[in-house]
């Protein structure tokens, strides 16, 4: 596994940085490659301390996140997550496509925070679209818990926008041009 890591306002220690890789390493279980790579994200906001765990396995994003006043509290919080996450992804992604489960590059949204609105743009994203039907769009959100995604239809053709409406039902939107 790969692991990189990422300081936002809070330089980590060697130390933190160790024992993250060691307990990191015990993730390689789940992967046949090594070529798995995983970026950890040191954040310091106001006065919570946040640890973001993001890999990136064949192209499928598996994500997780913690929130303490504490790094290596973080560590033992966040580890539990994301290897629940991997065990969801290969059990449900295999299931449904064999071993093609983790090809393309995935959609990475940070979760909710608070928007104050601009006339400026503050950041920029590009990804890869990868071709699925509705349903696949639909379990793809669910896993990576956001509120809408981007998708390119396989039946229609065309790019459309999945995203979840307040009553907790779903909506499609589909631009014409």
């Amino acid at each position: 596994m790969n692991i990189e890591i990422i300081e936002r306002n809070y330089q980590a220690s060697d130390h933190l940085k160790k024992v993250v890789e060691q307990k990191l390493e015990k993730l390689d279980k789940y992967f046949e490659t090594s070529d798995t790579a995983c970026k950890v994200y040191f954040k310091k906001e106001n006065v919570s301390l946040k640890t973001e765990i993001q890999l990136d396995y064949q192209g499928r994003l598996i994500r997780a996140q913690v929130t303490s006043d504490n790094f290596y509290d973080n560590i033992d919080k966040i580890l539990p997550k994301i290897e629940g996450q991997i065990r969801k992804y290969r059990t449900k992604f295999d299931k449904a496509q064999k071993n093609n489960a983790f090809k393309e590059q995935r959609v990475y949204q940070p979760e909710n925070e608070e928007v104050v609105y601009s006339d400026r743009i503050v950041k920029e994203k590009t990804f890869k679209l990868k071709p699925m039907l509705v349903q696949e769009a639909i379990e793809e959100m669910d896993m990576l818990g956001h509120s809408f995604f981007i998708f390119f239809d396989l039946k229609s053709q065309s790019i459309k926008v999945l995203y979840k409406r307040e009553d907790g039902d779903l909506g499609l939107i589909d631009p014409e041009v």
